[in-house]
């Protein structure tokens, strides 16, 4: 069940992630004149989005599972 968990966990992060991708590096795009900057901006919020909405499903699995 914990592998479920972890599975379920890693997808709708990965969504997350991307959604936070596609949404700053659209608005990154207007700000800045050469794409380069923005991308890596984008990615380093895609890849905190994707560590926040990990550790917290995780959390709440190991929390839940101690009740």
């Amino acid at each position: 069940m914990l592998l479920f968990y972890i599975v379920t966990a890693v997808v709708f992060s990965s969504l997350g992630s991307l959604s936070a991708f596609l949404i700053t590096y659209a608005e990154y795009l207007k700000h800045f004149p050469h794409k380069k900057r923005p991308l890596k901006m984008a990615l380093e919020t895609a890849l905190a989005t994707f560590a926040f909405f990990m550790l917290i499903s995780l959390a709440i699995v190991f929390v839940g599972n101690l009740f």
